[in-house]
């Protein structure tokens, strides 16, 4: 069982007492309902409100009532859930088209993780879940989101870091991995083959927000037995255009 860190617990604790009916409370009540010493109380609500988790409110008597910060982590919990419901409706319609596999994921330090996924329709399909974290350098999302950094947070995720080959066929050459990049934003497109899996390829396309950010991407997967260069051009505008949609839904402008 992992171990769990008091002061934090404690912290969690005064912060779910807002979830009842009271949407204030002092600092007295707080001491009562939780059992904790006066001292504790004050050093946890003082650095509550120090981090904007709390509002202190003065007046005949003191008391405590939910921070703006708390608004700010829920605003983006709800994006994450309105994004992740967009992103299975784009990848649902591009899925119907072509019958294969489709993934939308993110990039995170350099790993992608995969927050949506359509299966084929086929017999024989790829074996993969939502949730899953695959490198980066690997991948045709991951290739993608890494051309979408600025160069310098590229280098510096880069910097002193070995590309691992999941396959024979994945880039481990840093030199490589770039020229490959500047391709992708070159043409807004990235391909993978066998590269993380020596069954499969995918191809990808770039999911833009309204800041103007690669902020996920869209892929096709396909089993090299289903491998042929003029099905790889109907997946390349496929999986273009369902990323486009999906660009569209979230106020940003498809990369042409």
């Amino acid at each position: 069982m992992p171990r769990l860190v008091p002061a934090v617990q404690r912290a969690a604790d005064v912060l779910e007492l807002f979830l009842g009916p009271d949407a204030t409370l002092s600092a007295a009540e707080i001491v009562e309902r939780l059992g904790l010493p006066r001292s504790t109380t004050h050093e946890l609500l003082t650095t509550l409100v120090a981090r904007r988790y709390l509002d202190r409110q003065v007046g005949e008597e003191t008391t405590y009532a939910l921070g703006p910060v708390l608004l700010e982590l829920g605003s983006r919990y709800q994006q994450r859930l309105e994004f992740a419901k967009e992103a299975d409706a784009a990848a649902r319609s591009v899925a119907a088209q072509c019958g294969e596999t489709v993934h939308v994921g993110i990039l995170d330090g350099l790993d992608v993780i995969y927050l949506s996924k359509i299966d084929s329709t086929h017999s024989v399909r790829l074996i993969s879940e939502v949730g899953r974290r695959l490198p980066a350098h690997c991948t045709a999302v991951g290739k993608v989101l890494l051309a979408g950094l600025p160069p310098a947070e590229l280098n510096a995720r880069l910097k002193g870091r070995r590309l691992a080959a999941l396959t024979e066929n994945s880039i481990t050459s840093r030199a490589m991995l770039l020229a490959q990049l500047e391709e992708v934003r070159r043409t807004g497109v990235a391909h993978e083959r066998s590269e993380s899996n020596p069954d499969a390829g995918c191809v990808a396309a770039p999911v833009v927000d309204a800041r103007g950010e690669w902020a996920a991407a869209m892929s096709i997967s396909i089993p090299t037995s289903r491998h042929s260069e003029e099905s790889w051009r109907q997946w390349e505008k496929l999986v273009r255009e369902g990323a486009a949609r999906l660009t569209l839904r979230l106020g940003g402008v498809p990369v042409q």
